[in-house]
């Protein structure tokens, strides 16, 4: 689920095509997938087995298949039926869903009320920018589980109905990296923070070097960092860059779905050091940035200043 708000500037003489601006946007791990495993789950409930039962391994991976199903089913139609079969030891899975019940499933799993807090935490951004929700003209809904009906009625009760456009739910990215490349600038910023990991008595801490919400292009540094060696006589000083996430609300589920070497998918938690773990990701892990010192360095020593900015293709330097 990713939500921006975005200005469509007026026309300016001085540059080729029309502006678009970001003023706001948020995200959550939360999509189509995500639903195709409330579904599974509640396929199991149903009919009283577990992701871990043998048979039902077998057959997971045509489960998840049907449970997609059901879901693009109940975009168009008011009922819809899953019926899968294991061929191996003939036992059977049933589960009928009306929309009413579909839309009840959503609601338990708190999808509704996790669309309007990441709605609105988009549009917290832009209004510090100067642009509230009434200044929002157009809604335009994007991907498959937009066309759910009840998240439809979800975003028409926030905005209105008028302002909700879905008729190109598939095509609109293509059709705006098309306008993108046809020649319409475009201004965005950050969306997540970036640090640099350090030791610090022995333990490892993160320096920010780039915040949340910075405009790119850069026009002046974003950071600059003295670097200091370690160890005596150090002659490669690492820069490690982390992208800092943030952790999911409380409210959403800790679970993910995990298949295992023979491809049976199963329903696991994710434990709260896991999910912490998942916010820093290490970006230059594979490509280690090292700079050299010659003489060698000692500890304590200021040997290198680095200045860093953001390119117009959202590239550190």
């Amino acid at each position: 689920l990713h939500a921006s708000v975005v200005l469509v500037e007026d026309d300016d003489i001085s540059v080729k095509g029309r502006r678009c601006r970001v003023l706001g946007k948020a995200g959550l791990d939360l999509g189509g997938a995500t639903i195709d495993q409330w579904i599974f789950q509640e396929v199991l409930r149903r009919n009283q087995r577990l992701d871990s039962d043998e048979d039902i391994r077998q057959i997971s991976n045509a489960l998840l298949v049907g449970c997609e199903r059901i879901k693009e089913d109940l975009t168009h139609k008011d009922s819809a039926a899953l019926h899968i079969t294991n061929p191996i030891t003939g036992a059977d899975l049933h589960a009928e869903f009306s929309r009413a019940t579909f839309e009840h499933l959503l609601d338990q799993n708190d999808l509704f009320a996790q669309i309007d807090r990441t709605l609105r935490r988009a549009i917290r951004a832009a209004s510090e920018r100067g642009y509230d929700a009434e200044a929002v003209k157009a809604v335009l809904a994007v991907g498959g589980s937009s066309q759910i009906p009840a998240v439809q009625s979800t975003l028409r009760r926030i905005f209105g109905r008028e302002r909700v456009l879905a008729g190109r739910p598939l095509d609109a990215v293509a059709r705006g990296a098309a306008a993108f490349v046809a020649g319409v600038d475009f201004f965005d910023h950050i969306q997540h923070d970036y640090a640099i990991r350090y030791l610090n008595q022995g333990r490892y801490d993160y320096r920010a070097i780039v915040s949340r919400g910075a405009p790119y292009p850069s026009t002046q540094p974003v950071a600059r960092l003295r670097i200091k060696a370690a160890q005596e006589n150090q002659v490669q000083l690492g820069l490690a860059i982390f992208e800092i996430g943030h952790n999911p609300p409380e409210s959403a589920s800790a679970v993910e779905l995990v298949f295992d070497p023979s491809g049976a998918a199963r329903v696991m938690p994710v434990s709260p050091d896991e999910v912490e773990r998942r916010t820093r990701f290490w970006m230059n892990e594979n490509q280690l940035t090292f700079l050299t010192a010659e003489p060698p360095a000692s500890p304590g020593e200021d040997r290198f200043e680095v200045e860093f900015n953001i390119d117009a293709n959202k590239r550190l330097l």
